[in-house]
């Protein structure tokens, strides 16, 4: 049996599956209009001893500054896209990082799932406003906010925004962009309109809402009055959605967990990966293929994505609670990504 160094090393719990060991060159991900040069190891300099342990979400502003929301040293780490850092806030703040979402008007939510809170900042960490009482959550599938919340979703027009919530219910909240209560919608289950873990909420410039329905393997697309839509099947465990808006049409770019079990390890096409779509939910290109690995060319779990003016995704990957903490390994995974497109 390998060492926990050795499955470190390999990035994957067996040797066998060392299969880029000794590659050279740039490794190139995608398909189409959408390839990427990946980083393959932690992007960003961080002062030295500094960690992410693990980067749990990432947003990018209209100045492409990429705010990492993390569970190490310091939780929001603000770089350029050289990864300079530029700026850190939310030292004592925070109890478990989950979610970050740059706001129209400039302005940082951020989701704690560990204390069951919703928080705005100004982009140099100025708190602005607190939705829920600190560790004090609302009852399991009470449907009342909040409840082990995931992440914030704006729209780019009215301000409106939405609150995925996300572990322990099954519902998506929405607020004025003052943040008065408006109205919510969901339940448990598996049919239209029903979560399984509400795990992303994002809006494209017309909208519609769109939610990563993670353990249901698929993306929901409402109205914004919550009126069920349509739906995107066959992913992987759909983790996380953005979308840009800066073009001519809408993209967007979905990370995914593997969705294999512990004897199908090797499997291929079940993610962890990053798809590109539009908003028709016509796939444009799958951004990886292998299984989770350290290897340049493969991912731990995209647990949030975000897409700069050149068109260059940052991933941000959940490896330590998903991997690094039942492997017993002293390093820290990688957990922060760049993909550069070309």
């Amino acid at each position: 049996m390998p060492s926990d160094v050795e499955k470190l090393e390999s990035g994957l719990p067996h040797d066998e599956h060392r299969a880029e060991d000794g590659q050279r060159g740039p490794v190139v991900l995608g398909s189409g209009d959408f390839k990427y040069r990946v980083s393959g190891e932690n992007w960003g300099k961080l002062p030295e001893g500094w960690i992410y342990k693990e980067a749990t979400a990432v947003a990018v502003d209209a100045q492409d500054r990429i705010y990492v929301f993390n569970r190490g040293t310091s939780p929001m780490i603000v770089f350029d896209t050289d990864g300079n850092m530029v700026d850190h806030w939310g030292e004592g703040e925070f109890s478990n990082p989950h979610g970050v979402t740059v706001a129209p008007d400039g302005n940082i939510f951020t989701v704690d799932n560990g204390d069951s809170t919703v928080k705005k900042f100004t982009p140099s960490g100025e708190k602005l406003m607190t939705l829920g009482e600190a560790n004090k959550p609302s009852p399991k599938m009470s449907g009342q906010p909040f409840s082990v919340p995931t992440h914030v979703g704006v729209d780019k027009k009215t301000g409106e925004f939405y609150v995925a919530d996300g572990y322990s219910n099954a519902r998506v909240h929405k607020y004025s962009p003052e943040g008065d209560y408006l109205f919510s919608w969901g339940e448990s289950g598996t049919g239209e309109g029903q979560f399984n873990i509400v795990h992303n909420v994002e809006t494209d410039s017309n909208g519609w809402v769109y939610i990563a329905d993670r353990e249901n393997h698929r993306i929901q697309v409402f109205s914004s009055d919550g009126k069920f839509e349509t739906q995107w099947v066959n992913m992987s465990r759909a983790a996380c959605v953005y979308i840009d808006t800066r073009g001519d049409k809408d993209l967007v770019y979905i990370g995914e967990y593997f969705a294999g079990i512990a004897s199908n390890d090797t499997g291929t096409d079940l993610g962890p990966r990053v798809t590109v779509m539009n908003t028709d939910g016509v796939i444009l290109s799958r951004v990886g293929t292998e299984p989770y690995g350290s290897q340049t060319g493969r991912f731990y779990s995209p647990h949030g994505v975000a897409v700069d003016s050149k068109g260059d995704i940052y991933v941000a990957e959940v490896s330590h609670s998903d991997y690094g903490s039942g492997w017993n390994v002293e390093q820290e995974l990688r957990s922060m990504q760049k993909l550069v497109k070309v």
